[in-house]
């Protein structure tokens, strides 16, 4: 391998041109050509670099971009345009060479303008780390004369011979020459497909990626020593940009700079501001007249608009724009919404039944007979009154539309759709597997990930540098050799080599940010209860203070206006925490310094999920399984700092409560934080920027002219921040969906219609609105299955204590088969209520106006399964609580233990890897096998061959007369001077 370190310096007269030529590293077995360092201070941009999405010389695709701020002086910028050809000194070493369009030094008797140190050091670590890009392989090119002030753009582009080296190296599975036939469906089958086909061709994107293929290439790991299996024909476009960014991503990340405090790559210069952006280039235009035909315009017309919201989504070109990791979360996506589908109709069906049969029911319709004469006991103490229970009438045929059978069934359809959505969506990403040919991926994906995170380095570095000063500290009076071994060991530190193998981080290390992580974990989640308790005060005193209103209308909205404005404050304060928890969690596992990306985004996901699932859900299990359970009874009700009572439930029960409380910040919660943020912050952040750039061109109305280049442009982007938060909100949206759904049937409505928009604003977002990603190869959703997973058995536990404690199911049940006289719910209300005696008060807790009915109260009712006044033990439970608590918890068992079997015997009976794709991998197994078995074979009629000549040549020789002349000695010896070279 051969390093040329001559620069050779042009002379370049027309537009300012400085070109160095360099000659990069060789590869073994190739020869390298000469890559060049352009840099153009032309004010005009060349029309043949497509405005900055190629070099200069219009041949050269750029495939990275790296941004940087700079400061100059009026004395600098003046000096920046001249060029000098008269410095045939050389360099001893390639860092002092001034990389074009950086400056240059100013000629001897110049005035030196104010130099800022803090500028020069970071423009001294740019130096050294394109110098080192350069000798990587990489191709850079300068342009500092934009329009954007301050603001210098390095481009980046990747030779045919540095793609194949990398792509070698990441083991990158490209097409071969070898088609093979994909097995077809016959007879019936094939029938039901091509009707299939011809109905729902309406509703598939015109894209070339989403036709169904009958022919698929044989991909294999590339190998340069294997490149005539590879079909070569046109090498532009062989490697797609996608996968060049990723080569030159992962070269970057390799690249180190040694004048940094800590020799890192990109990811290290990014954090110490010597690079304020990174990026791969977005293929074009979107929009506008005359734009050439790119992947990004066809996404955007064919996936990221609204006016294509019935249509599938093309992944194969998602996918092909913006690598595997995204593909696969906006597929997850369309699977997930496409079983919203069955889910929200049988939700509908759910919610018919109840009002179909709201008036047949008798509970409600004994409640709303205001000939029962049933007197409630007060709701508060003094300032409430006796009240009818007729009067909460339509609380009580509202709670019937969500609390009949039909929600019993349900959720248990509900538990078998969250089994059979995870089964179908391990097949679908099965055959995303095959087509992305990521079959086999495990071990590449492995390598790629277990790379150290820039943070974890420098903190093995301190904590290294640390050891060797308290080693110095105890041997100060050391000798010589013991201290060139010192310098010698802090010279080779800050050189770069990396320490992560000899020193790691103990949990010793990390015991002070584990109990931060401990500490601040149980704080939020403290705090979270604490605002809960905070709002039942504001209910308990709000409900008191209703009360004492002279207006009937007023006290008999109490119970309404209470929840309404209860359930607003829930939701404005989840909204608030959710993004301040999300923040709290990515600085608590940032002070943890996981060692790897995947362990950082685990950790962080873990984090962000249980803090916002404690924020999202705990209003709502207070509802449903704390309300009303330890009220007490009148004349011995349970207090809350010796002047609050707790509330209770409705007659009706706290059901319908939950679906208020469950339907309103589902709601707000999608319609408010997931699509008005997505949309409004990002379009105020760019009318922002809008005017930031008009307030500059009017101050320069010539760089207003200019027509921008493509990475100043996606400079103004917003940088993508990774897919946690889109998976986030989808994940609480799923358990909204299946956690309480037998308290609101129409909750997968509601999702399906929101995931319907957040489908094409996630796509339009990522299009129109975020800078090109990193393209990131995975095989499937990670840690998210699991935590999906587990939301699916909570599901069914949930569900059967929201059966049988909050609603009314079971007490119904136990009534009709133990106590009911003619076998019907007649007389269900009465059983359910228990008498207290008024005389029994306690002191000061009886109305202030017992007459307000206009007639004196002796015995009220409450809700609760006590002994009467008269009896022997009054007010003490009776026998009545104990078989219905019993019944309860009988239904919890069967109905977990039945849901989970049957959850687990759809996830046994469904195959997670489809029967026709297993067929098609063997195939291919098989198939590279007799391409590698015809190769070798090749190889030995080759070597046969040579064999067969060299043979036939000896024989010759030998047969020569012995009576030639001596002068033919030498053409005699050359017959035996063949080399078998195979």
């Amino acid at each position: 391998m051969r390093v040329n370190k001559k620069y050779s310096c042009l002379p370049a007269e027309e537009k300012g041109i400085h070109i160095i030529n360099i000659r990069a590293i060789e590869d073994i077995g190739y020869d390298q050509h000469e890559s060049t360092l352009l840099n153009s201070l032309s004010k005009n941009p060349d029309a043949d670099c497509k405005y900055g999405l190629y070099f200069r010389d219009g041949k050269r695709k750029v495939d990275y971009i790296l941004v940087y701020h700079y400061k100059k002086s009026s004395a600098v910028k003046t000096l920046t345009r001249r060029v000098h050809h008269n410095d045939s000194s050389a360099r001893s070493t390639k860092q002092d060479q001034p990389l074009p369009g950086k400056g240059v030094q100013l000629e001897m008797g110049e005035s030196e303008p104010h130099v800022d140190y803090h500028e020069d050091d970071k423009r001294f670590r740019r130096e050294e780390y394109e110098g080192n890009l350069v000798e990587a392989g990489l191709e850079l090119e300068r342009d500092e004369d934009t329009k954007i002030h301050g603001v210098g753009f390095v481009k980046i582009h990747a030779p045919w011979n540095v793609l194949c080296r990398e792509a070698e190296f990441l083991k990158l599975k490209m097409p071969t020459k070898k088609m093979y036939q994909i097995n077809q469906t016959h007879g019936l089958l094939k029938k039901i497909n091509s009707v299939i086909q011809k109905i729902t061709e309406p509703i598939q994107p015109k894209v070339a990626e989403h036709k169904p293929q009958t022919v698929k290439r044989l991909s294999y790991p590339f190998s340069r020593e294997k490149q005539h299996l590879f079909d070569l024909s046109d090498r532009d476009s062989f490697f797609d940009s996608k996968t060049r960014s990723t080569i030159v991503y992962e070269i970057l990340k390799r690249t180190t700079c040694t004048k940094a405090k800590y020799s890192m790559g990109i990811t290290s210069l990014l954090a110490n501001g010597v690079y304020s952006a990174a990026y791969p280039l977005h293929d074009g235009d979107y929009e506008g007249e005359n734009v050439e035909p790119n992947d990004r315009k066809l996404l955007c017309e064919e996936w990221a608009s609204y006016g294509v919201f019935y249509k599938y989504q093309p992944i194969d070109l998602v996918r092909k724009y913006f690598g595997e990791k995204i593909g696969l979360y906006f597929a997850w996506l369309g699977v997930y919404t496409q079983m919203l589908i069955p889910a929200s109709i049988v939700g509908i069906i759910v919610f018919l039944y109840g009002c179909a049969t709201v008036d047949e029911n008798i509970p409600s319709m004994e409640m709303c007979d205001q000939r029962n004469n049933i007197t409630m006991c007060p709701l508060c103490d003094r300032t409430c009154s006796y009240w009818k229970m007729s009067s909460a009438c339509a609380t009580a045929r509202a709670s019937h539309l969500f609390d009949n059978p039909a929600t019993v069934f349900f959720s248990v359809f509900m538990a078998l759709w969250a089994a059979t959505f995870m089964e179908h969506w391990k097949r679908k990403q099965m055959r995303l597997n095959y087509r992305w040919d990521l079959t086999g991926f495990e071990e590449e994906e492995e390598a790629v990930k277990d790379h150290p995170r820039a943070e974890y380095e420098a903190k093995v570095l301190e904590k290294s540098l640390r050891k060797e000063h308290k080693h110095k500290e105890k041997h100060r009076y050391f000798p010589e050799e013991t201290a060139n071994k010192w310098r010698q060991r802090v010279k080779t530190v800050m050189a770069g080599v990396k320490l992560t193998d000899k020193e790691k981080l103990t949990w010793k290390d990390r015991f002070p940010a584990y109990l931060t992580n401990f500490v601040g974990i149980i704080f939020m989640v403290g705090l979270t209860f604490a605002i809960v308790f905070g709002v039942i005060i504001y209910r308990i005193s709000t409900a008191a203070a209703l009360a004492i209103s002279s207006t009937p209308s007023g006290r008999s909205s109490v119970r309404v206006t209470v929840t309404a404005t209860a359930v607003i404050i829930n939701l404005v304060v989840i909204i608030i925490l959710d993004e301040v928890y999300g923040c709290i969690a990515r600085w608590l596992t940032q002070i943890e310094v996981p060692k790897t990306d995947k362990n950082f985004e685990e950790r962080l996901i873990f984090k962000a999920f249980l803090l916002k699932f404690v924020n999202a859900y705990t209003p709502i299990f207070y509802v449903a399984f704390f309300k009303g359970r330890f009220v007490g009874r009148p004349g011995d009700y349970v207090y809350i700092f010796h002047s609050f009572r707790m509330e209770e439930c409705a007659p009706g029960g706290c059901l319908m409560e939950l679906c208020i409380q469950l339907s309103i910040i589902m709601l707000g919660k999608q319609l408010i934080q997931n699509n008005l943020f997505e949309i409004g912050i990002p379009k105020m952040k760019k009318f922002i920027r809008y005017m930031k750039l008009k307030r500059r061109r009017s101050l320069d109305h010539e760089e207003h002219m200019k027509k921008k280049q493509r990475y100043e442009v996606d400079y103004n982007l917003e940088p993508f921040a990774g897919l946690t938060p889109e998976y986030m909100e989808m994940i609480i949206q799923f358990g909204f969906v299946t956690l309480f759904v037998a308290s609101f049937p129409l909750a997968p409505l509601f999702a399906l219609l929101n995931n319907i928009i957040e489908i094409r604003l996630d796509a339009k977002k990522f299009v129109t609105e975020l800078r090109r990603p990193v393209a990131v190869r995975a095989k499937d959703i990670g840690i998210w299955y699991n935590i999906l997973r587990g939301i699916g058995k909570l599901a069914v536990i949930i569900n059967a204590f929201v059966i049988s404690f909050t609603s009314d199911f079971i007490p119904r049940l136990v009534y009709l088969y133990m106590y009911s006289e003619n076998g019907t719910m007649h007389g269900f209300v009465n059983h359910t209520l228990s008498s207290f005696n008024v005389s029994d008060f306690q002191a000061g807790t009886a109305p202030n106006d017992p007459m307000d009915l206009g007639y004196e109260v002796q015995i009220c009712r409450y809700k609760d399964y006590r002994e009467p006044p008269w009896s022997e033990n009054k007010y003490d439970i009776s026998k009545d609580f104990w078989a219905v608590l019993a019944a309860r918890l009988a239904f919890v068992i069967v109905f977990q233990n039945l849901v989970m079997f049957m959850s687990d015997f759809v996830d046994w009976i469904i195959p997670d890897i489809p029967k026709d794709i297993s067929q098609q991998i063997h195939k291919e197994k098989v198939l590279m096998v007799e391409v590698f078995m015809r190769e070798e074979q090749g190889k030995l009629q080759m070597l046969e061959t040579w064999k067969d000549k060299d043979k036939k040549k000896g024989e010759n020789c030998n047969n020569h007369s012995p009576r030639l002349s001596r002068s033919h000695s030498g053409s005699l010896s050359s017959c035996h001077s063949y080399p078998l070279d195979v």
